[in-house]
Parts: structure tokens; sequence; C-alpha cells
């Protein structure tokens, strides 16, 4: 099972990724647990500056930016 968190405040962007993460991940058929991350301090902590972000088991793959589902299945596999 991967861990998937969304970094941001819960902006529209944000919001976002959060639906190409969840899609990209049932595509592929990924058994996944997601979180969302909204404390500033927390966010900080993972090292981004720039939201919303995307970590996946750990390892930040996504800042600043909301990339397609096909590029985030990438990130996934």
């Amino acid at each position: 099972m991967k861990t998937l968190m969304v970094l941001g405040p819960g902006c529209y962007r944000c919001q976002k990724l959060e639906e190409h993460a969840r899609q990209a991940a049932s595509e592929l058929g990924i058994e996944y647990e997601l979180f969302k991350v909204s404390d500033i301090n927390a966010i900080t902590g993972f090292g981004v500056t720039m939201t919303p972000a995307l970590i996946v088991d750990g390892e930040l793959k996504v800042s600043g930016k909301v990339p397609p589902v096909e590029e985030i299945k990438k990130l996934l596999q």
C-alpha cells in the first residue's frame, strides 16, 4: 500500500492535486492511503517551500505545480 500526502493550505490547486493523485492511483489499481497536510509548520518540515506538493511513501515528488494524471501515474510506479 502506498502512502500519499498532499501538502497545501486547501486551495483550488491543492484540491486539484488531490483529485489527480486519487485518479492516477485508481487507474493504476494501486492500494493507497491519502493524507492532506495543511499545517504550515508540518509542510515546511518536509522541506516544501511551494505548494501544492505531493509526497509518495515519504519522498517528495512534486512541489509548486499540479501535474496531469499521466505524469502522476509515472511517479507512483
